[in-house]
């Protein structure tokens, strides 16, 4: 049973930096990617997607973090991390691990992920 586990959140300031961690194990074989999402909390507010990276480690960012945010994969230790530096107030959300059962290149944002983590909190203030 595939499980994702976040770790990582916290507050920080402008400017500032963090690294999330996904740990994530019971994958049958390699060919899945993983991929960051995050949603602002308050009603209405809607989940998007980050960062993502498939199996030949190419990234893929969604132009509000790209330059600022990089998704790497360990695959020896099964941890996925995000980078994010020069962090903004917009920045704050739940952010979550996700994973897609794709042997191949990044299929693209509109795709049904096929697991999930939990999330974990990132506060960024003025």
């Amino acid at each position: 049973q595939v499980q994702l586990v976040e770790s990582g959140g916290g507050s920080v300031q402008t400017g500032g930096s963090l690294t999330l961690s996904c740990a994530y194990w019971g994958f049958t074989d390699n060919r899945f990617c993983m991929a960051w999402f995050r949603q602002p909390l308050g009603p209405g507010q809607k989940r998007e997607g980050v960062a993502a990276i498939d199996r030949a480690a190419a990234a893929s960012y969604v132009p509000a973090v790209k330059g600022r945010f990089t998704i790497s994969q360990d695959n020896e230790k099964k941890i996925a991390y995000l980078q994010m530096n020069d962090l903004k107030p917009e920045d704050t959300a739940m952010y979550y691990c996700a994973a897609l059962l794709w042997g191949g290149s990044w299929p693209g944002w509109d795709r049904n992920m096929d697991h999930w983590g939990k999330g974990t909190l990132v506060t960024i203030s003025s």
